[in-house]
């Protein structure tokens, strides 16, 4: 009996560990279900992380798909729902990290490691 109780608390405990969530509804207008679907694409998921919220299907992620909907049905421009979303989460919701002087390493980064590569190929050539 113990046994059973323990499997079924097993089985069970995925399904109840999250809520379910509101089926995900398309905007009537097509060019607003447009501008959001960009949107959610260079949102990053908090709870997956590598993942857009237009990819995830994390709560969480849900969520966030539905703010962004609301937001553009009510005349939101894309970068003032972006901006929002950076402002309540911080910079790294978005997949597009903004040129600053505080991410001028991130920016530069793949130059720096092509120009060490580049450098280090022809040092080994020259022998």
């Amino acid at each position: 009996m113990k046994a059973f109780a323990i499997a079924l608390l097993l089985i069970a405990s995925p399904v109840l560990a999250e809520p379910p969530t509101p089926p995900d509804v398309p905007l009537s207008n097509p060019v607003q279900e447009q501008r959001a679907k960009a949107v959610m694409a260079e949102l990053r998921c908090l709870t997956c992380q590598n993942q857009s919220i237009a990819d995830s299907n994390a709560a969480q992620a849900q969520a966030m798909r539905m703010e962004v909907r609301e937001r553009i049905a009510a005349g939101e421009e894309p970068e003032a729902v972006r901006a929002f979303f950076v402002e309540r989460y911080g910079d790294w919701v978005s997949f597009v990290p903004p040129a600053r002087e505080d991410t001028a390493l991130l920016w530069a980064a793949p130059l720096l490691f092509l120009g060490i590569g580049v450098a280090l190929v022809a040092r080994r050539f020259r022998r």
